[in-house]
């Protein structure tokens, strides 16, 4: 009885795997996630994934795909992040670097980047299931890709990008042709290596020419074949370092060995495209890169030079001038006179180093030294305007006797602290952030890098906006003096020479200083004369209008004329007489003052 009770069941069980081995044998709708159809017969786990049962190949539908990239993906990123630690440790070692040959800089150079390169690829290609690997630190940028397969249509062209620099190159280069296995493509960015390998190891470079570098080193690397000829130049974009640069001459260039060290060569590399932000070179075969760039040298006007150097001159003789009758002359010395004296000496001595040093750009640490004096100098020269807006603005509200006002003994105390020390700690701040920027490869004054003129275009501005404020209030309080007085012609007069003072020191105090900040567009080259003029002969304008124009000196110049002239007069009564000796009688022939020679 049990045979024929089997039999239906056994029929049914063998019907049930023909249908399931038939739809299978047609269909691959049941392969599991992360799986796909082979031959429309067997499934398979995708690139990165293997079945649950170790089989490649595998028809159950409740089979599963596990990911087995994770931890060699970490494996792999853990490696990197060993390269880019020890390139770090390499770079800030200073002991390598501290040598005077640039052969041995270079050599050195040479061997950490290939050392980098070569380490990189190799841990891509340890992990090729991890077909992207990307790391970042504040020294080095890695990106490589892996390429396990034939180039597919879609891929023909790779793109890398690491720090805002980017490269691209033909699958084809990658794989090499008859390379076994995979292949990887490394792109290596340097954030600071080209501190190092500057633009001094430029075999071309002109002693005329002020070459930088201008974007950071790179590096690309095909492995495992590293010495492969490129069937097409590999595309790379610069990032600049310094935007908007201003250049006549762009160079594209790699990291070239030679016999006698390593050095930057043009050959193979091309400039494509430059705008403010990027350059775009083409080179034929792969190594280090980077992007030099000369500066253009903006030719100087001879009338602009002849005019400073005069003007200049001038100044320098009247702050002179100005300085010894603010020492010397007696009857006008007080608070007012103290801030004139120290403004004139400040200039004096700003504007003499300028004459002598604003070109010894050799050797470079005395430049810096003179850029930083001169940056203190006219600090100082700016300060002591304000303190001189200060004491108007306070002598025109109180209109009193300067010299024994409260406000009078307040200036004496505070004005040398803030005249030389405000000045004294803006410089040290500048000069401890930014000690390279000071002195440019032409001249020896502020370089335009990282905004670094404004620590003298801000103070400088904020002195003028001051001095302009406080014009407005001396005029408001003397305006309203003025209307108040009916009978004093004493009073108005001086209030009136105060008005006069106030204007003159708004010209003088830093108002012409703001056609600097105007020589743009059209009106450029008018600006760039109007300036040059009238701040070179600012110490004119000061001996003019604190000592030709005032009563007081004029007084005391003429006191000092005639004393000169009686000096002389007496003097040379005393050689006449010395000539005579005190027992010598007067010849025939002699005629003293006052008497006629007569005939007999």
């Amino acid at each position: 009885m049990q045979g024929p009770l089997l039999l239906p069941g056994l029929c049914f069980l063998l019907s049930l795997y023909g249908a399931v081995t038939q739809k299978t044998k047609t269909s691959c709708a049941k392969c599991p996630p992360n799986a796909s159809c082979v031959n429309n017969t067997h499934c398979t786990c995708d690139h990165g994934y293997t079945s649950g049962s170790g089989q490649k190949l595998f028809t159950f539908p409740l089979e599963t795909c596990n990911d087995t990239t994770s931890s060699k993906t970490t494996q792999g990123r853990k490696e990197l992040q060993k390269i880019v630690d020890k390139f770090e440790s390499l770079l800030t070692n200073q002991t390598l670097w501290r040598t005077e040959g640039k052969q041995e800089i270079s050599s050195t150079a040479t061997i950490i980047l290939r050392d980098v390169e070569s380490k990189v690829l190799e841990t891509a290609l340890k992990a090729p299931e991890q077909k992207v690997l990307k790391i970042q630190n504040d020294s080095v940028a890695i990106e490589t890709q892996v390429i396990t397969d034939n180039c597919s249509e879609e891929r023909k062209t790779f793109n890398l990008n690491v720090q805002m620099n980017s490269m691209d190159i033909r699958c084809n280069d990658i794989i090499q042709g008859d390379t076994q296995g995979p292949s990887a493509i490394a792109f290596i960015s340097y954030s600071s290596f080209g501190n190092i390998i500057n633009a001094t190891f430029f075999e071309e470079m002109d002693k005329k020419d002020q070459v930088y570098l201008n974007s950071q080193v790179v590096s690309a690397a095909i492995g495992p074949k590293r010495n492969v000829s490129l069937s097409k130049s590999v595309t790379l974009t610069f990032q600049h370092v310094k935007m908007n640069p201003s250049t006549k001459k762009v160079f594209c260039v790699y990291w070239k060995s030679t016999g006698q060290g390593s050095q930057w060569s043009r050959d193979g590399c091309f400039l494509i495209h430059m705008n403010k932000s990027h350059t775009m070179c083409n080179c034929s075969h792969l190594s280090s890169f980077a992007v030099l760039m000369a500066l253009t040298s903006q030719e100087e006007d001879p009338v602009l030079t002849i005019i400073t150097y005069v003007g200049l001159s001038v100044s320098l003789l009247c702050l002179l001038l100005a300085a010894l009758t603010f020492l010397l002359c007696k009857a006008i010395q007080n608070t007012s006179t103290s801030l004139h004296l120290q403004l004139s000496l400040c200039l004096f001595l700003a504007h003499l180093l300028f004459l002598v040093g604003i070109d010894r750009t050799e050797p470079k640490v005395l430049c810096s030294i003179i850029a930083g004096a001169l940056h203190y100098l006219y600090l100082a020269a700016f300060t002591w305007m304000l303190l001189e807006g200060v004491h108007l603005f306070l002598t025109a509200r109180n209109l009193t006797v300067v010299n024994y006002s409260s406000i009078n003994r307040l200036m004496k105390w505070i004005m040398f602290p803030v005249g030389y020390g405000v000045p004294a700690v803006t410089v040290a701040i500048s000069a401890a952030s930014w000690p390279h920027l000071y002195g440019t490869a032409d001249r020896c004054w502020l370089h335009l890098d990282q905004g670094f003129m404004w620590s003298f275009l801000g103070p400088v501005c904020a002195i003028f906006s001051a001095n302009l404020v406080l014009f407005i209030l001396v005029f408001w309080i003397l305006k309203r003096k003025l209307s108040s007085l009916n009978s004093e012609v004493s009073t108005i007069q001086n209030t009136r020479m105060l008005a006069f003072k106030a204007t003159a020191q708004l010209f003088i105090l830093g108002c012409t200083w703001c056609l600097g900040l105007l020589q743009v567009g059209p009106a450029a080259q008018v600006m760039a004369y109007l300036f040059t003029i009238i701040n070179s002969l600012q110490g004119f304008f000061i001996f003019l209008v604190y000592c030709l124009l005032s009563q007081q000196v004029q007084k005391q110049y003429q006191k000092w004329f005639r004393e000169i002239v009686k000096s002389k007069s007496e003097s040379e009564t005393y050689t006449l007489s010395s000539k005579m000796g005190p027992d010598s009688k007067p010849s025939e022939g002699d005629v003293f003052p006052g008497q006629v020679k007569r005939k007999y």
